[in-house]
């Protein structure tokens, strides 16, 4: 199978190789692209080098399927021109996912969405993905009414430069920001934009992408995303009302035997999802599961997982597994 993958020089691009080469995914040629300040640059891959080519080579190359993480600008207008050429694109930026035309696919949530004649499909939002692997097995059993969700989000969702501004502040080094503010011992209630709203477009992703990759649109959701001093993965502590009660023993059980859920969860030893612990994995990491003491049928959970990984590249590789296994590419 000939990939590509679009942004190959990033951090996701990057993660995205390297997760190719772990999860063994039949690659029998590799094109990676990038910008024109990256071409004919060197990558290595499974032990050799390969060429980074520029866009139009790329489809001149005519890959079974394009892994896209170069920003929803490069996404609207080269995907199509991809998808023309017969190519199946993955894309990682926020540019698709919200169009009805589009499936928005998080692999053990909704890969049933998936058809033959899909050639531009959207990767969700790294918040929204672990937080839907999670929500999804307890929405079958009990429905979901309401969501109310914080996030505590890594700086790697922000990219390089981020990464760069917070080793900077720790080492006392005078460096571009990434940021308005230092992120070194501190919190930023701010991911994206704001809109008219008041909310920021990181918040309304979580929303309205829920909705979608649930397919039920009575979910009502409501987040504040938080950027923090971490690099080894998101959290999120939810607060879950559902239709129906529950027994947390059962509960328990039903998320522990879910597909692609770590569940941690034992307070007497101290053992709970953390950053720490999701750095490198490709599972959602479920912990602090407690009943909600102030209303009826109400859980409360954390959950955490490698926002590069699961929230990003595996998330996309694992998409491109499903379509190779049931021969859809």
């Amino acid at each position: 199978m000939k990939v590509a993958v679009v942004g190959a020089t990033g951090l996701v691009g990057t993660k995205m190789l390297q997760v190719l080469a772990e999860r063994n995914f039949p690659v029998t040629e590799l094109v990676p692209v990038a910008s024109e300040r990256s071409v004919g640059k060197e990558i290595e891959f499974k032990g050799k080098k390969f060429k980074v080519v520029s866009m139009t080579e790329a489809i001149a190359a005519k890959p079974d399927v394009a892994l896209y993480s170069a920003g929803g600008s490069t996404s609207l207008e080269w995907a199509p021109k991809f998808a023309e050429a017969g190519i199946t694109v993955i894309d990682n930026s926020s540019a698709w996912r919200m169009d009805p035309t589009k499936p928005l696919v998080v692999p053990e949530v909704n890969a049933d969405v998936l058809s033959k004649n899909d050639k531009i499909i959207a990767n969700p939002n790294c918040s929204t993905i672990q937080m839907v692997v999670a929500l999804k097995p307890l929405h079958d059993k009990y429905k979901i009414k309401r969501v109310v969700v914080s996030t505590y989000q890594s700086v790697t969702g922000t990219g390089v430069k981020a990464v760069t501004q917070l080793e900077n502040e720790r080492n006392g080094v005078e460096g571009e920001m990434a940021y308005k503010y230092p992120i070194d011992l501190n919190v930023i209630p701010q991911i994206d934009l704001f809109l008219d709203n008041g909310y920021t477009k990181e918040e309304m992703k979580m929303v309205n992408e829920t909705k979608k990759i649930m397919k039920d649109d009575s979910i009502r959701v409501t987040a504040t995303t938080v950027r923090i001093p971490v690099t080894g993965g998101h959290s999120e502590s939810a607060n879950v009302e559902f239709e129906n009660d529950f027994d947390l023993a059962e509960l328990k059980q039903i998320l522990s035997d879910a597909p692609g859920i770590v569940l941690q969860d034992d307070p007497s030893q101290q053992l709970y999802p953390m950053p720490m612990w999701a750095h490198e994995k490709d599972e959602v990491f479920v912990g602090r599961l407690r009943v909600d003491e102030t209303q009826p049928n109400t859980l409360n959970m954390w959950i955490v997982s490698d926002n590069l990984r699961k929230g990003a590249a595996t998330n996309a590789i694992q998409i491109a597994e499903y379509l190779v296994e049931k021969g859809l590419l």
